[in-house]
């Protein structure tokens, strides 16, 4: 396997309730890809994201994370996953910003015991990079939809993954801060190197700021973004022949503004 490889899916089938819902899905991820994850509704792509995990099994195929099968991969605080729902908590829970993101550092060696010095350090500096700072003493049910989120991201990020996968994470936030945050994914993705995997209904944003595209519609089409690609021809394959995206192309790949 090349050693840019750091997900290959090779014949994966997935059924769940008795329904067929990804068939024979094979594609590649890079070190360092930025991969949106597109597809209508009911399509698989969630179930896509928990079959990569192990969440859900397969009924057949390969998945491999860095060169093992994940029948026996062990190494999962390589990886960090925030699903769609991860912000649907009782608002009354008493746990500030701040000790949300600390609970992205325990593990079974820490259990029980006092974090140290250098687990500090990465929270504070997760906090810094989502822009959570002002907020970072305030209690999870004082915050915004766009600042939950954002929180939920700084505690994956906080145990170092070099693969973060999320699962539609800025519905229902207005277009501002929707902006930001796509800045902050590129830089997470282009600054610290980390390989991102995001399901996401922007259309405009995956062919705008991401290196790849995985429509998923049971079947799973994947395809850099390069200049020369058409994203109608495309997205037509998971969406239908009469879906048109009117897509306005711009340069925001190298914008890495951090606000």
């Amino acid at each position: 396997m090349d050693e840019d490889h750091v997900l290959v899916v090779e014949g994966l089938n997935v059924t769940r309730g008795g329904a067929q819902v990804i068939r024979n899905a094979s594609f590649v991820v890079n070190r360092n890809d930025y991969v949106g994850i597109v597809g209508p509704n009911g399509g698989g792509k969630t179930t896509l994201l928990l079959a990569i995990l192990g969440m859900i099994p397969r009924e057949s195929g390969t998945i491999k994370i860095f060169n093992q099968d994940i029948a026996s991969f062990r190494q999962w605080q390589r990886l960090a996953y925030v699903p769609q729902d991860a912000v649907n908590f009782d608002p009354n829970f008493p746990i500030t910003v701040r000790e949300l993101i600390s609970l992205g550092r325990v593990n079974r060696g820490n259990l029980g015991r006092p974090l140290k010095d250098d687990d500090w350090e990465a929270v504070e500096d997760s906090i810094d990079f989502m822009g959570l700072r002002e907020i970072s003493d305030k209690r999870m049910g004082e915050l915004s939809g766009g600042q939950k989120q954002r929180a939920f991201i700084a505690k994956a990020l906080v145990r170092g993954p070099e693969i973060l996968f999320l699962d539609e994470p800025i519905v229902g936030v207005d277009a501002d801060t929707q902006e930001k945050f796509f800045q902050k994914m590129s830089n997470l993705n282009q600054k610290r190197n980390i390989t991102i995997l995001m399901v996401s209904h922007d259309l405009t944003a995956v062919f705008c700021r991401m290196s790849r595209v995985l429509c998923v519609n049971r079947d799973v089409y994947s395809s850099p973004i390069t200049p020369t690609v058409d994203p109608n021809e495309l997205l037509r394959k998971a969406y239908g022949e009469h879906f048109h995206f009117v897509y306005h192309r711009h340069e925001c790949r190298g914008d890495f503004k951090d606000e």
